[in-house]
């Protein structure tokens, strides 16, 4: 269950972001796990959510927001369930920003994974 005490205060501009995020209005049911769903049915489904928050323009609050409520399930901003459990246990606050964002670069980069952005290493040439 999330921490509502960790809820931001109802000031409109502070949950605004929300209703420019390309999930709203879809089925939640791409973002959230049916009770039981396991293995590949449930990979299928993170990946999925998780390209659509690829080019949502409020991902990082999104994210951000996800990870200081501690939101137990679903995607959040491109991160699932256990994404957000190991960022927590990581740290992530000092990538956060005071306007409800977090750097998603540096995010993915504590997770291990590449950000999609990121131009791939060039394969040296072998010695000749």
């Amino acid at each position: 269950m999330s921490n509502v005490r960790r809820l931001p205060g109802p000031i409109a501009d502070l949950w605004d972001w929300q209703r420019l995020g390309l999930c709203r209005g879809r089925d939640s049911a791409q973002f959230f796990h049916p009770d039981g769903e396991r293995g590949s049915a449930r990979n299928r489904r993170e990946a999925k959510a998780k390209t659509m928050c690829g080019t949502c323009p409020v991902r990082a609050e999104c994210a951000a927001h996800a990870l200081a409520v501690r939101e137990p399930y679903g995607v959040w901003g491109g991160f699932s369930e256990s994404e957000r459990l190991r960022l927590l246990a990581v740290g992530w606050e000092d990538l956060a920003d005071r306007h409800g964002r977090v750097d998603l670069v540096r995010l993915e980069a504590r997770l291990g994974r590449p950000h999609k952005s990121a131009v791939p290493a060039q394969r040296q040439a072998p010695a000749a």
